[in-house]
């Protein structure tokens, strides 16, 4: 396979890789675990919406990370999509020595949801998780998530949604409440 720039082709390394992915643009989502003591979250960009009948989605976690190894003896998670507002919260708990614990769950302003695991009412959309299945695919492991609670803002409620796109993040205007 090669990468082209305009029409030139390339051989494809890791930084074309990044720089030809980065012009797609993605959602931001945080991805939660537990509550109270026990609250892990983490920035992801990488949510599909995989099947309808059963409801599943997929997330992709870096192979190893303390966070995969958490998910898989939780068996489950909650993703939370993020709105252009929450940026700040994005940016946080994409570092290393993100908040832990209860200052997590006080810095989201999470509540538990039906399976235990931390939600953001003030998220666009939140999806409660049953593990279903975990893959490794190079660096990272592919966990397939059962939903088995959601949640969304109100129409008209919020900015729109957080985007990453170009390295960057940025927001998608809302959509007129429609009626």
């Amino acid at each position: 396979m090669t990468a082209t720039t305009g029409s030139l082709l390339a051989p494809p390394d890791v930084a074309a890789f990044r720089a030809a992915m980065g012009r797609f643009p993605t959602g931001v989502t945080l991805l939660t675990l537990g509550s109270g003591d026990t609250t892990t979250a983490m920035t992801l960009n990488s949510l599909t919406s995989v099947s309808l009948d059963p409801l599943l989605l997929l997330v992709s976690v870096r192979t190893g990370s303390r966070t995969l190894s958490l998910v898989s003896r939780a068996r489950g998670f909650a993703v939370n999509v993020l709105g252009a507002q929450q940026r700040p919260l994005a940016q946080e708990f994409a570092r290393p020595d993100r908040p832990r614990g209860r200052a997590a769950m006080a810095r989201l302003a999470a509540v538990p949801g039906v399976t235990g695991h931390a939600v953001l009412p003030a998220a666009e959309s939140s999806f409660e998780c049953v593990l279903e299945e975990e893959r490794e695919a190079g660096d990272h492991t592919l966990l397939l998530g059962r939903v088995v609670a959601l949640g969304t803002a109100a129409e008209g409620g919020g900015p729109g949604p957080l985007v990453f796109h170009q390295g960057a993040f940025t927001g998608l205007p809302a959509r007129p409440v429609q009626g």
